[in-house]
C-alpha cells in the first residue's frame, strides 16, 4: 500500500507511510515494555519464593539439629551411628 500513496499522494503519502511505521514502532515497543514487565514481575516473585524455601530449609535444619542433639542425650543411637548414617546421605562410605 506503501507505494501506492506515494505514486498517488506525493509527499502526503510519504508522510502517511511514516506515521504508519511511527505508529508500528511505538506499538513494538509498547508490547516489548509489557513483555519485561511481566519478566520482571515473574523473576520477583520466583525471588521471593527462593529466600522463602532457603528460610524454610535453614528452620528444618535447625530441627533436624535439635532432634538429633536430644535423640544423642537420651541415648536412642551413639554417635558413630549417626556419622554413618550422615555418610550415606551425603553419598558417602565409611
Amino acid at each position: 500500500m506503501g507505494w501506492m500513496r506515494t505514486l498517488l499522494l506525493g509527499d502526503i503519502g510519504n508522510r502517511l507511510d511514516i506515521s504508519d511505521n511511527e505508529d508500528r514502532i511505538r506499538r513494538m515497543r509498547q508490547r516489548q515494555q509489557e513483555r519485561d514487565l511481566r519478566k520482571s514481575s515473574t523473576d520477583q516473585s520466583q525471588d521471593e519464593q527462593i529466600a522463602t524455601l532457603q528460610a524454610e530449609v535453614a528452620e528444618l535444619e535447625l530441627t533436624v539439629a535439635a532432634t538429633t542433639s536430644l535423640l544423642l542425650s537420651k541415648g536412642a543411637f551413639t554417635s558413630e551411628e549417626l556419622k554413618v548414617v550422615m555418610n550415606a546421605a551425603e553419598g558417602q562410605s565409611d
